[in-house]
């Protein structure tokens, strides 16, 4: 198997063990997204040798700006990734674009001399492999490679998807506000969205597609706030002059639209781990399944000692700058979980030496 090729970096690198074996870093970054660099930025700046494998498809690409970032309001999403890479390679951090095809753990070192019983054990790290055949090893892992976002299957949601067709209103809200909005139901929450959406235009219609009809309840709540139910499955969207401008039911009627929310199921892009016993699982709104994430505890830590996520690998719901936040925070757990593994190896190399000079240990 091949190294990856790499820029030369201005700190510590990524060593080979010994010739022949792939590369070993203290973290590999799985993901190149905003919590992936910002956990790698983390970490080179904690003197960290840290790889950041990318696969170049970041989730947002069909977005033309990110929203909600404090002091990055508006900025172009690849924009933010390359500032966000300079940053990183700037105190040492390496790159590489390429998708991970496996991972799996490697045998934890035999215990040495210097080992004691009170020596807690080594998690042993992990081999990466790519889809190209390149091999890495890490003494610990940082999965952000967030998910995918699979629409209802709707001839011209893909297309749109990002510009006219929506999902969140707190990354495009403002910008189709007082505009007329649809909101296409495919499952219970699509009433929830509906109001929701209601706080950006007085002009919003439900379409009921293939989602459950509302309930009494449901369908007062709509109507005091004005909101409009169309009945029939939507077959298409129309679009003018490169614009969405309406929504076509099977009937062949035109709804008049400037957007179209669509509720998408989030899957997280994991399939990777499953050599590591760690996978993705359901997760659940109003008792319909929305998508799948991988569990992990308020620091990012998973079931597998060693491997941590961020981002929306493990929470469908983060935003960029929470994403950001989460990878910092994944990162700082990281480095305490290496220091805590390093200073135990040296206390106990410490009294194996307190040992032989005072002649315990011939």
């Amino acid at each position: 198997m091949t190294e990856p090729q790499v820029t030369e970096p201005q700190g510590r690198t990524g060593r080979p063990e010994r010739p022949g074996q792939a590369r070993r870093y203290e973290v590999v970054v799985i993901g190149g997204g905003a919590a992936g660099l910002s956990g790698a930025l983390a970490l080179a700046r904690a003197r960290r040798s840290v790889l950041v494998i990318d696969s170049g498809h970041p989730r947002n690409a069909p977005a033309a700006h990110i929203h909600n970032y404090l002091g990055r309001e508006g900025t172009d999403p690849a924009r933010l990734l390359a500032l966000g890479r300079e940053e990183a390679t700037g105190y040492g951090a390496e790159i590489v674009t390429g998708e991970v095809a496996t991972a799996e753990r490697l045998p934890a070192p035999a215990p040495s001399a210097a080992t004691s019983q009170d020596t807690p054990p080594s998690v042993g790290g992990f081999r990466v492999v790519l889809t190209d055949g390149t091999a890495v090893e890490a003494d610990r892992l940082l999965v952000t490679t967030g998910l995918v976002d699979e629409l209802p299957p709707v001839p011209g949601l893909a297309e749109r998807w990002g510009r006219e067709v929506l999902h969140c209103p707190y990354c495009h809200g403002w910008e189709v506000r007082d505009e007329p909005i649809g909101i296409l139901a495919t499952g219970p929450v699509a009433v929830h969205q509906a109001l929701m959406w209601r706080q950006w235009s007085d002009d919003v219609t439900l379409f009921t597609h293939t989602g459950p009809e509302p309930s009494d309840e449901e369908y007062e709540k709509l109507a005091a706030r004005g909101i409009a139910v169309v009945e029939g499955e939507v077959t298409g969207v129309e679009v003018t002059a490169d614009r969405l401008t309406g929504v076509t039911l099977a009937g062949g009627r035109v709804i008049p639209r400037r957007a179209l929310v669509a509720g998408p199921r989030f899957t997280a892009r994991a399939g990777f781990l499953a050599g590591l016993g760690l996978e993705a699982v359901d997760q659940e709104m109003a008792g319909h399944v929305v998508g799948s994430a991988v569990p992990a505890d308020p620091s990012g830590a998973t079931a597998v000692p060693g491997v941590w996520v961020a981002g929306n690998v493990t929470n469908l719901a983060e935003v960029v700058i929470g994403a950001a936040a989460a990878g910092v925070r994944a990162a700082s757990m990281i480095n305490a979980d290496l220091i805590e593994e390093e200073t135990a190896r040296a206390v106990a190399a410490r009294r194996v030496t307190s040992q032989v000079t005072r002649g315990v240990v011939a």
